[in-house]
């Protein structure tokens, strides 16, 4: 089998080297071709059609969240995006998840110990293999959803024309249409017809001890016009989205896991959730510290609940939602005014910190509670043995995203095969489904 092609795209002559060779210690992959800009990297995207790409973000001439875009327009193909550690970076590789890349990793630098070099390479190469077998399998549903849509239209046998009409018997119709009577209406055929008479107008009668309001008044009296359907009455303005705005007193809860992808699903999910949903949200994204503060920023803007970076002691309300911060793993808790988050840097658990698992886990004490449990896109299992737990202590949701909308179908199907999610969905009907039972 020849080597997965791989294209490198960054400023830096050092860095494309040192990811060149990262990417080349696994014989399944090879560097196809390398590029100094977005200019470039757009170009050398069409020509050499690689398997996968990875992306710096800052570059000259034409940035890398600006290539991204114009590549997943042109040519899709799965980015990982390498990305340091600032706040901007942070800022920048969120929205250049949220526009489609596939994945990002921290950056190194001309500085970092051999050691550390390793560790990112290793990640590196396990992105990059997830990756293209994701493309391989995409490309393979196209294939199969065209060969079936031409298998259908040659199973469809043609529709023979209908014959047009001889001119002589279209104008034998013609004819007797003409010899018809015509239709009843006062006037004898051919007669020209008369002017409708006018109707008198209506009079008003003055109601006793009050003025009659004149015709053309009556939007201002409050009535709408003739003609016009009545109006509804406006809403009342919608609640801020401040700290303190939801109430303490709930009775569903909805706990989300995601992994791979999760930007981009979060962002969907959030933006279809109603402003009156009469439950918190708490979400567990893998992604390390300083960039889930971004993540909370930019779900916020996606739709009418306010999102939050998770405080440990924080209140937890009705109509809020709570992004666990990278490295604390988020449990819900109780104390005499209500539920609060509870944050720890506890050891990693199934291999991340912050942990699904350990979010669901936390929900199980809670019986009194109406809780959903939703796993999203992801890489591995995590979330599968709290999921199930959760259902067994009594849950009123488990939902599991179905595998085609999956960037990746991990951590769902981990969920759908220990059968702990009774229902599966794809991301678009999720949220419309949780408003329904959540105010049901």
């Amino acid at each position: 089998m020849s080597p997965y092609r791989v294209l490198v795209v960054d400023d830096s002559a050092f860095m494309r080297a040192v990811i060149k060779d990262l990417i080349e210690e696994d014989p399944a992959f090879e560097v196809a071709g390398m590029a100094r800009n977005g200019i470039e990297a757009v170009e050398a995207a069409s020509r050499l059609n690689p398997d996968a790409m990875t992306l710096d973000l800052e570059m000259p001439e034409m940035n890398g969240i600006d290539a991204l875009e114009a590549i997943m327009a042109s040519n899709p193909l799965p980015v990982i995006m390498f990305s340091g550690m600032s706040e901007e970076h942070a800022s920048l590789t969120i929205a250049a998840l949220q526009q489609g890349a596939f994945d990002f990793i921290r950056k190194p630098a001309a500085s970092s110990p051999p050691g550390e070099i390793s560790t990112i390479g290793r990640l590196l190469r396990e992105k990059l293999h997830t990756a293209v077998l994701i493309r391989e399998r995409i490309r393979r549903q196209q294939k199969e959803a065209e060969l079936a849509a031409a298998q259908a239209k040659a199973a469809v046998p043609p529709q023979p024309e209908k014959p047009a009409a001889p001119a002589a018997d279209r104008g034998a119709r013609e004819a007797e249409r003409a010899k018809a009577p015509a239709k009843r209406s006062g006037t004898a055929p051919g007669a020209p017809s008369a002017p409708a008479p006018k109707r008198a107008a209506p009079k008003l009668d003055k109601p006793a001890g009050r003025e009659a309001v004149p015709p053309q008044s009556e939007a201002a009296a409050g009535r709408p016009a003739r003609g016009l359907a009545p109006s509804r009455p406006p809403k009342p303005p919608a609640a801020p989205k401040g700290a303190e705005a939801g109430s303490r007193a709930f009775k569903h809860l909805i706990a989300v896991g995601t992994s791979t992808g999760g930007p981009r699903a979060l962002q969907q999910l959030i933006a279809g959730l109603p402003e009156d949903l009469p439950a918190p949200v708490l979400i567990v994204q893998h992604m390390p510290p300083r960039f889930t503060a971004s993540l909370a920023k930019r779900l916020d803007a996606a739709g009418p609940l306010a999102v939050h970076e998770a405080v440990d002691g924080q209140p937890v309300r009705a109509g809020h939602v709570y992004l666990a911060p990278g490295g604390n793993h988020m449990r819900l808790d109780r104390d005499e005014q209500g539920f609060v988050i509870r944050l720890s840097q506890d050891e990693p658990v199934s291999g991340h910190r912050p942990s699904v698992d350990v979010l669901y886990r936390s929900l199980v004490p809670h019986g009194a509670l109406k809780r959903h449990g939703v796993i999203l896109t992801g890489m591995g299992s995590d979330g599968a043995k709290g999921m199930l737990e959760l259902k067994d202590s009594g849950a009123v949701s488990t939902i599991a995203e179905s595998e085609e909308s999956c960037v990746v179908y991990g951590m769902p199907r981990s969920c759908v095969e220990n059968g702990s999610c009774d229902t599966v969905l794809p991301l678009a009907s999720i949220a419309k489904e949780l408003a329904v039972r959540c105010l049901g």
